[in-house]
């Protein structure tokens, strides 16, 4: 195993989203607070970037090369390097003190998407929803901070993550129908152990989840036990990514405002983008079926 290094020095506000792109080889993420999509390169380390109309939360890739954009109030399909955006699914306009935040597309070909509420203090407003070309369909409720998406090579296993409860929960996961049942809640990591942001599987049925509040990426197997923490030289990552064309090189977004009054000096790299291998490969992404 490696030591991480940086990859970009980003200073991020809200790095988050990591996703791999095999057919472009490159990684896609977000920085949600700057509305800012950013595109790596991979084999030549060229770093792009584009403005968006609105903040980020999350993405995923689509089968027709399109990108699918998380919004903070509905989901888009999006052309790469153009203006086009088409709406899928409007989600909680209704809501103003929601926005999206962590999505994935997971093994059914839905992009499965999550809200957080942005007040102080935090109440559990938000939910989790399965977006379909057909629709939206609500599938959890009282939620506080929706994240950590996550699903078992199998298909079988979802991991689903309230950051701020903070606890890991999860679930049976029926690929034919895009269901969920079986909600176990397996975890409840505190702040120094580090509250679950964003999150994955490798192909061991480990699930891999960034530490925000505690700097590091935690291991936990599926009964809930802490098997691995490996710290990180950054106070708040925020989601861990598989990526390379054998899936074994590990990207980790983080952020630089807590709100929390992080020494900079300390760690000026906050916000950046780091790469590591953790000795394992992980599980192949799902591309939404926009087709």
């Amino acid at each position: 195993m490696s030591a991480f290094e940086l990859v970009v020095d980003g200073r991020n506000i809200v790095g988050e989203g990591p996703t791999w792109d095999n057919r472009r080889n490159c990684l896609w993420w977000t920085d949600i607070m700057s509305k800012l999509l950013f595109k790596l390169d991979w084999p030549s380390r060229t770093l792009s970037s584009f403005a968006m109309p609105r903040r980020v939360g999350s993405l995923g890739l689509c089968e027709s090369g399109r990108l699918i954009l998380g919004f903070e109030d509905g989901v888009f399909l999006h052309e790469p390097g153009t203006d086009q955006f088409q709406c899928v699914a409007s989600i909680e306009p209704e809501i103003i003190m929601n926005r999206l935040n962590d999505g994935k597309v997971g093994p059914d070909g839905a992009f499965w998407v999550g809200s957080m509420d942005e007040r102080n203090p935090r109440r559990a407003s938000g939910s989790l929803y399965r977006v379909t070309m057909a629709g939206c369909e609500k599938k959890v409720t009282d939620v506080i901070v929706s994240n950590g998406l996550a699903w078992s090579a199998d298909g079988k296993a979802m991991v689903h993550t309230d950051s701020s409860v903070p606890a890991i929960d999860l679930w049976d996961f029926n690929v034919a129908a895009g269901t969920i049942s079986n909600r176990r809640r397996i975890a409840h990591p505190d702040n120094d152990t580090g509250r679950p942001d964003g999150g994955a599987f490798d192909l061991n049925g480990h699930y891999w989840s960034a530490g925000v509040s505690a700097g590091c990426l935690n291991c936990w197997d599926m009964a809930g036990r802490l098997i691995k923490r490996i710290d990180m030289p950054t106070p708040h990552p925020t989601m861990p990514c598989f990526a390379g064309p054998d899936l074994r090189t590990v990207f980790v977004t983080s952020l630089r405002s807590m709100g929390d009054k992080t020494d900079l000096t300390a760690w000026p790299h906050s916000g950046g983008l780091f790469v590591t291998d953790l000795g394992v490969a992980g599980v192949p992404i799902t591309r939404f079926k926009d087709q």
